[in-house]
């Protein structure tokens, strides 16, 4: 299939259009030394903020006009760098626009401390005194609702030099787990021979013979606890410069520190936490429902990614394309146009290749281009599901950049996930209510609860997870390998309950998340989902103006705290009515799917 694809790009010559950023390599090289002459400007700046609305409006666009370009910068080193890693010349520029990165923030790391110096008062009257500070409205009332916590200028510096030294242990991670753990080899009950790598586990996992799952499991799982040690190692020391930062801002804890980023209240994340528990009987039916449909006389953590319902049905880039264009009608026609405004002119490189990075992501850092979106499209129900995925992170940030100046228009990843999946959602909707046999209903019902397992439960139980880790560091206790496990180990088996046998070798599964590494961040996938699901069942079944709703909310952009945006869209979070839509959402799901078995046995 990867062969195939990979022709057909070849044939149609089918990628992105990044010559949309910058025309020619001599315009990138011209943009990167227009940034680098800039970043000295900015000095000029210094202790003149307060002088008068006019001089605070002139620093504030020239920082951000430097941000911007380095934005596009980024982009177009970071996507060329995607389309063919082993090109050395592509990441040299992007390593060289990384430093650019660093300079600017040495160069702008005594704005925020002089702004919130300012004081509410004197922001308010320059903001009255110029409209055209309105751009700067929310960041600079961020930054003074921030104030206690932004430090001296001096001391900021320093923080922004640290840095590169509190990201070692993150760093240092993804080299060990990529290039130098030594993946063993194993013999598979048919007689071949396959390395295991993750990427290689990823495969077999889904293999339809258990005694082939468990094998891998055992194996891949066995030599990760081999280097739990290392792994420990290397988590605890990023934990630690989680506490350092949050303790040198005056935070009581780690969780408080990362979501006072986005002014996401604590109620959030311990509600997300209280929610999944209480809905693990959800969770567990469908364990059950797994080992009837699996055929097999005990479920394990080995048997949770194996495809419930296989189809040999493709779906080619086109077909993906005018589902997720159909799919979408429930939000009107202008936005129906404005994918395929996105289909047509260059924003999608869609299929997989030699030295093309895996997976698939959206890029919007390219201000005023258009978003970017890197597929691996290979013709099956996941790729066009993952289609619709990423074309909402990049509707998002289409209407987004429409409606918003460039210093709101990005928003927080709190916000970014309830875009993708609340579009997962309504493609399946549209599969559904258009699937010609109990067969092919069952495979997308099937898809659907696995997606809403793996984004929703297992997320809450990696956050979960994290809480437990960041407080043992800040109680002052070291975090050890053996710990780790240990804490995970008693999560998984609370989480899968009776309904799934975990063996102890699998329970050394969280040294294989890099998540850990990103400070409180792997939550929002599981807040995200929720908050789809709720908004999906609005505007699917017509309530009046939950279309508009949902619209304004990604217009909205960065423009406001993004729990108040998302609680103006009809979401709070903090309560527990998102996640009783998930778990309802996923026992109609399974009933739908109990109903088509009961008559297939008549």
């Amino acid at each position: 299939m990867l062969w195939i694809a990979s022709a057909l790009a070849a044939e149609a010559d089918q990628t992105w259009h990044l010559q949309d950023i910058y025309p020619s390599i001599e315009a990138f090289d011209a943009a990167r030394a227009d940034v680098d002459a800039a970043l000295p400007s900015l000095a000029e700046c210094r202790g003149q903020l307060g002088k008068d609305a006019a001089t605070l409006l002139r620093c504030l666009k020239r920082s951000s006009e430097i941000s911007a370009e380095l934005g596009r910068l980024s982009s177009f080193t970071g996507n060329h760098v995607s389309t063919d890693t082993r090109d050395d010349v592509w990441q040299a520029r992007s390593g060289a626009v990384g430093a650019l990165w660093t300079k600017y923030g040495e160069a702008t790391a005594w704005m925020s401390p002089e702004i919130v110096a300012l004081g509410r008062e004197k922001i308010e009257a320059f903001l009255a005194a110029e409209p055209a500070l309105r751009d700067w409205d929310y960041p600079l009332h961020r930054m003074i609702r921030q104030g206690e916590h932004v430090l001296s200028p001096g001391e900021e510096r320093i923080l922004a030099l640290s840095h590169g030294v509190t990201g070692s242990p993150s760093d240092a991670y993804v080299t060990f787990a990529n290039a130098e753990l030594p993946w063993p080899r194993l013999t598979l009950p048919d007689g071949t021979s396959s390395r295991l790598a993750q990427s290689d586990q990823a495969r077999l996992r889904i293999d339809p013979d258990p005694a082939t799952r468990k094998l891998v499991f055992d194996t891949y799982f066995g030599k990760v606890g081999e280097f739990q040690a290392t792994f420990g190692t290397l988590l605890g020391a990023q934990l630690q410069a989680h506490w350092f930062e949050a303790q040198a801002r005056g935070y009581d804890s780690c969780v408080d520190a990362a979501l006072d980023r986005d002014a996401i209240p604590r109620e959030v994340y311990d509600t997300l936490v209280a929610q999944s528990n209480a809905h693990l009987p959800t969770l567990h039916r469908y364990l059950e429902l797994r080992k009837d449909m699996l055929g097999l006389d005990e479920l394990t953590y080995a048997d949770l990614w194996v495809p419930l319902v296989e189809s040999d049905r493709t779906y080619t880039l086109e077909e993906s394309e005018a589902l997720a264009m159909a799919a979408s009608k429930p939000l009107g026609k202008a936005y129906v146009a404005g994918m395929k405004v996105g289909f047509e002119s260059g924003w999608i490189d869609p299929y997989p290749h030699d030295g093309k990075v895996p997976g698939a992501y959206m890029s919007d850092e390219a201000w005023g281009v258009h978003p970017f979106v890197l597929l691996n499209h290979t013709d099956d129900y996941r790729s066009a599901s993952t289609l619709a995925h990423e074309f909402g992170h990049a509707m998002h940030s289409h209407l987004a950049s429409e409606a918003q100046p460039y210093p709101t228009a990005s928003y927080p990843t709190f916000l970014a996930e309830v875009a993708s999946t609340f579009d997962e959602a309504l493609l399946l909707d549209h599969v559904l209510k258009r699937a010609k046999s109990d067969d092919e209903r069952l495979f997308y019902l099937g898809s659907a609860l696995e997606q809403l397992r793996g984004t929703f439960f297992r997320q809450a139980m990696f956050a979960e997870f994290e809480l437990a880790i960041h407080e043992k560091v800040e109680a002052g206790e070291p975090l050890t390998g053996a710990e780790a496990t240990r804490i995970y180990a008693e999560l998984v088996r609370r989480y899968h309950g009776d309904a799934a046998r975990i063996d102890d070798v699998w329970t050394s599964e969280w040294a294989t998340i890099p998540h850990f590494y990103y400070d409180f961040y792997v939550f929002q996938y599981a807040t995200s989902v929720a908050a789809s699901a709720l908004l999906a069942d609005d505007v699917l079944s017509g309530e009046k103006g939950a279309a508009d709703r949902f619209l304004g909310l990604l217009r909205a952009g960065g423009n406001g705290d993004a729990y108040v945006l998302l609680k103006d869209a009809g979401v709070d979070l903090a309560t527990p009515a998102p996640y009783d839509a998930l778990a309802a959402r996923m026992d109609a799901i399974m009933d739908r799917i109990e109903a088509i078995r009961a008559k297939q046995k008549k």
